[in-house]
């Protein structure tokens, strides 16, 4: 059954994509190294190995950063489809080698449909929980009444 137009503008798009869980042995030949995500991941400080972790990661932004450029060459409603979507990117490690959840690095792309201006950079005190960026953009996407996410302690100033 096709929706009327009307309708269809009102439906939410969701689409979560995973590069490959952290525990992953994949490799990715188009980063130019032929290693293991995960053995590359657990560096154990040794020079070489974080920087073939960094190409690794440079890649994986890379790929994310083709999506956006797709985003934003596709009319979408009243603007492009990154004008309407919000992209978040990310890791669950702060510090892969240690297994660390604290500070992990992440970015968020889009406009949201207007609620997000974009361009800057926030970094948050030490031990905010990471679902505090979370809860605020859930309620950025319309969530206004959601009092919590996960082990949130409040909303976060974006």
């Amino acid at each position: 059954m096709r929706l009327g137009c009307e309708l269809e503008h009102r439906i939410t798009r969701v689409v979560s994509l995973e590069l490959g869980p952290d525990n992953s042995n994949r490799v990715y030949p188009e980063s130019g190294l032929l290693c293991p995500f995960h053995s590359t991941a657990d560096h154990g400080g040794r020079e070489d190995r974080i920087d073939d972790f960094a190409r690794i990661n440079t890649y994986h932004v890379g790929t994310i950063a083709y999506l956006v450029d797709r985003m934003t060459k596709k009319a979408d409603l009243d603007g492009t489809l990154i004008d309407n979507a919000l992209v978040l990117y990310g890791s669950p490690m702060g510090d892969s080698n240690m297994h660390a959840h604290k500070r992990v690095p992440f970015f968020v792309a889009g406009h949201a449909a207007g609620t997000l201006t974009g361009g800057v950079h926030v970094k948050a005190p030490a031990g905010t929980p990471l679902a505090n960026v979370m809860l605020t953009l859930l309620r950025r996407l319309g969530l206004d009444d959601l009092p919590a996410f996960g082990d949130s302690a409040g909303a976060f100033d974006l």
